[in-house]
Parts: C-alpha cells; sequence; structure tokens
C-alpha cells in the first residue's frame, strides 16, 4: 500500500513539473514577447514586470508566498504544497527558458499562448494541485461567502484586461481577453471548473470507504441502502459532496479501498444545510 502510495506521489510530482513547463513555455514563447496577458496570478506578475525591474517569474513566486500561507491553513496540506511547488517550478523554467518571439502575429500569440497555458494548468488541476494564486483565493472566498468560484475569476481577470489597457493600449487589452477565453475553453475541456460536485458511491465495502474518506478528506456522507438490479445483491450507496479540488483525492481512496464501486460523478448547482467550508 505504502509503495502505491509513494508511485502516485511521483506521478502527481511529475505532472506538476510538466504542467510548471507548459506554463513558463506559453508566457516566454507566445504571450510575454506578445504583450498579451494570462489570467490569475501570472497576468499580475507580467503587469508588475512590465513596469517594474524584476522578472515575471520572481514576481509570481513573491505573489504566492502568503496566498500559500493561507492555503495551507484553510485548503489542505497536500493540494497547496503541490500547488506551491507548481508556482517554483514555473519560476524556475521562466529563468531558465529564453524569451523568443515564434511568430510576429499577436492574435496567434494570444491564442497559441492561451492553449498552451491552459493545457499545463488543466492537467494541474486534474491531478489535484493548480497553478497557484488566484485558484487558491478564488476556493477561500468562495467557501467564506458561499458564492460562485467564478465571480472571484471574473473580478480579478477584469482587472488585468482593465490594466493591460491603460498600460499599454485598448488592443493589447482585447487580444488579452482572447488569451482568457481560450484557457477557459481548453481548462473546461480537461478539468471541471464546476466549485462542488456531489459522487454518488454504490458499493459492498460501504464501512471502509466511508472510514478511508473521514480519514483522508474530512468531509461527511449520507449512507443508502441498494441492490443489485442484476445479481440482487445487497450494497449500499455513499453520497458525497465535495469540491473540484477534493476530486482527485476520492479517486483515490475508491481505487485503494474498492476499485470495484460504481461512482457517479454529478455537477451540483447549490446546496442547504450543513457543509463544511472550513
Amino acid at each position: 500500500m505504502k509503495s502505491i502510495q509513494w508511485m502516485q506521489e511521483i506521478q502527481k510530482l511529475i505532472i506538476v513539473t510538466i504542467g510548471a513547463l507548459f506554463l513558463a513555455a506559453s508566457l516566454n514563447f507566445f504571450l510575454i514577447p506578445a504583450n498579451v496577458f494570462a489570467s490569475g496570478f501570472t497576468g499580475i506578475a507580467q503587469l508588475l514586470a512590465s513596469v517594474l525591474p524584476v522578472s515575471t517569474g520572481i514576481l509570481l513566486f513573491v505573489l504566492n508566498i502568503p496566498v500559500a500561507i493561507v492555503g495551507w491553513l484553510k485548503i489542505g496540506k497536500s493540494f497547496t504544497l503541490y500547488s506551491f511547488i507548481n508556482v517554483a517550478l514555473t519560476t524556475l523554467f521562466l529563468e531558465l527558458l529564453p524569451v523568443y518571439e515564434f511568430s510576429p502575429d499577436i492574435l496567434l500569440n494570444a491564442v497559441f499562448g492561451g492553449v498552451i497555458a491552459a493545457i499545463g494548468a488543466g492537467i494541474t488541476l486534474k491531478w489535484g494541485a493548480s497553478s497557484g494564486g488566484v485558484d487558491i483565493i478564488a476556493l477561500i472566498l468562495s467557501r467564506v461567502s458561499d458564492r460562485p468560484v467564478g465571480i472571484y475569476f471574473f473580478v480579478i481577470n477584469g482587472f488585468i484586461v482593465i490594466t493591460s489597457g491603460f498600460l499599454f493600449n485598448p488592443e493589447k487589452a482585447l487580444y488579452t481577453l482572447v488569451t482568457l477565453y481560450v484557457t477557459s475553453r481548453v481548462i473546461d475541456a480537461i478539468h471541471t471548473r464546476h466549485v462542488k460536485l456531489t459522487a454518488m458511491i454504490v458499493t459492498t465495502k460501504a464501512e471502509e470507504l466511508k472510514k478511508a474518506i473521514h480519514d483522508r478528506l474530512t468531509r461527511g456522507l449520507t449512507r443508502l441502502p441498494a441492490k443489485g438490479g442484476f445479481m440482487a445483491d445487497d450494497k449500499e450507496m455513499l453520497m458525497i459532496v465535495i469540491t473540484r479540488y477534493e476530486l482527485y483525492e476520492l479517486k483515490h481512496v475508491l481505487q485503494e479501498v474498492d476499485p470495484q464501486a460504481f461512482t457517479n460523478i454529478v455537477e451540483t448547482a447549490g446546496i442547504f444545510g450543513l457543509f463544511r467550508k472550513e
């Protein structure tokens, strides 16, 4: 069991490293040469780097330090640790990779930069981490206010678009909008962005799964009696509401405890009643 967990952690570290490399490549090869801005803290770091004598990578790292501390306390150690590793590796790759312009066409830079950045962010999210910054802030604010995480992404990214228009020209702001749109669409294709999901798990090992879920996710669940439609064997259905950041951990709990469990993951529009936000 320990060896399996170690292999999973190594795989996760490899994915986080690849995600950081994709993000750095999107910036140094497409977005930075064209003065087009990425979403979230990466875009804010780009904006600051355009007016300060400090590189985008260093600014991205510094901006994420206080966020990582809050995330460690409010969200979870594993998620925050791997998110910060992703940020640190992105900073390293930004310093190592040269800033090179593949094409003078600003639209090509905006589209390809957005796609490559989204691939890096999407695979990182799929494996239970993030590119840091706005993801962590938006999740914390969403938990406190119980408002959709998209509102906070909209406000922060709107600030980036408006500021880029003032610093450069309105045309740059419009191309930044193209990058943000492409990024959001590709991330949606790779990983769901809904904050809350409901998992319905039909299993013969309800007690073992309940204990593992409580140990690893600290979430409540509801147990319902169920009966197999073909074999008519007795089972139980566990219903649990999680955030998108906990989906990776839940999948691994299921693989370790009951790989034969039938699980249906659905989007959750809203919740009334007790749901742990802290």
